[in-house]
């Protein structure tokens, strides 16, 4: 059954409803199926132009955004600041109004400031997707993130999941805050003090609790998530050694103990092993980490489909 998708740009999970998120998500389970044939492309997008603006580095956004994008059938073509014209003074919005010139069908942009994305959504033609903007939002990660947990938990309504690691510089962190409380689940969050503000900039919200320790966090979760300790945003010396870090903060066998005994392990990637997460952690089989790189295929499949003018599938 299809339904109209009444969006062009997805920006953030804050401007979706809760509706819009289970269509994208349903979408994502119709396209998965094509990512384990033999051959894996169909002709859905074929004719469609899909540029990817990158101005950070990127392992598994920027590939599986490409991928996406390919099997699909359509043409993507990547851009990276060091070989655009923004490294010769160019401006952003510039960058964006020459690219609309060419009417590309879709931008997916990542970029180090906040709001960037919004920002070109304004002047571009094009459907523009947020790839990550600064500390602010990753929309297809947590989409993806709620396809692994809705995929192995069969559900995201009622579960407590624990988010645990460097809350103030994530923008994963903050897109799921929006995603999960939004479909019912509720979110604990903790780590060290100076990387856990009591207030997200007004983020804090119904179904969010604040945990001031971490075992307070996974205790009893059906999900733990750990973030990256994020090192190149941070200017101050938020902990006093990754060392301590790890000894105090890391996921250990030990620690997730705590939670449910069927709680699964999440992390958005890259991985630091042994500090925030224990490789024997990393590699067990409560860990989902390579399936959320999986499913992130299927999502991204789903968002270009639908910002380029499909309607939302299910069943």
């Amino acid at each position: 059954m299809e339904k109209p998708y009444r969006r062009r740009d997805l920006l953030g999970i804050r401007e979706l409803s809760a509706d819009d998120i289970r269509g994208i998500l349903d979408t994502a389970e119709n396209f998965r199926e094509i990512n384990a044939r033999e051959i894996k492309k169909v002709p859905t997008l074929r004719g469609k132009t899909v540029i990817n603006l990158f101005f950070e580095n990127s392992t598994r956004t920027r590939t599986s955004f490409e991928l996406a994008a390919k099997r699909l059938s359509a043409d993507a073509v990547n851009i990276s600041v060091s070989s655009s014209s923004v490294s010769k003074g160019e401006t952003l919005v510039d960058t964006a109004l020459n690219l609309d010139a060419m009417q590309p069908d879709c931008i997916v942009v990542r970029h180090g400031s906040a709001g960037v994305p919004h920002q070109l959504a304004k002047v571009s033609k094009a459907a523009i997707v947020n790839a990550g903007d600064g500390a602010n939002e990753h929309p297809t990660q947590a989409l993806l993130d709620a396809m692994t947990i809705r995929e192995h938990k069969k559900k995201i309504q009622g579960l407590e999941v624990a988010i645990v690691g460097d809350i103030l510089h994530s923008r994963v962190a903050r897109s799921n805050i929006h995603l999960l409380t939004k479909l019912g689940a509720s979110v604990r969050v903790a780590g060290p003090g100076t990387l856990v503000p009591s207030e997200f900039g007004g983020l804090v919200e119904s179904g969010l609790t604040v945990c001031p320790h971490v075992e307070d966090a996974i205790a009893g979760a059906d999900v733990v998530m750990i973030l990256r300790i994020q090192r190149e945003r941070q200017d101050s010396a938020y902990f006093p050694t990754l060392r301590e870090y790890a000894v105090h903060y890391g996921l250990t066998n030990d620690r997730l103990d705590l939670a449910k005994k069927d709680a699964i392990v999440l992390h958005p990637g890259p991985m630091n092993r042994g500090i925030e997460i224990a490789s024997d952690v990393a590699d067990s089989s409560r860990s989902l980490i390579l399936d959320q790189v999986k499913y992130g295929v299927a999502v991204r499949m789903a968002v270009l489909y639908l910002s380029t003018g499909g309607s939302m599938i299910s069943g």
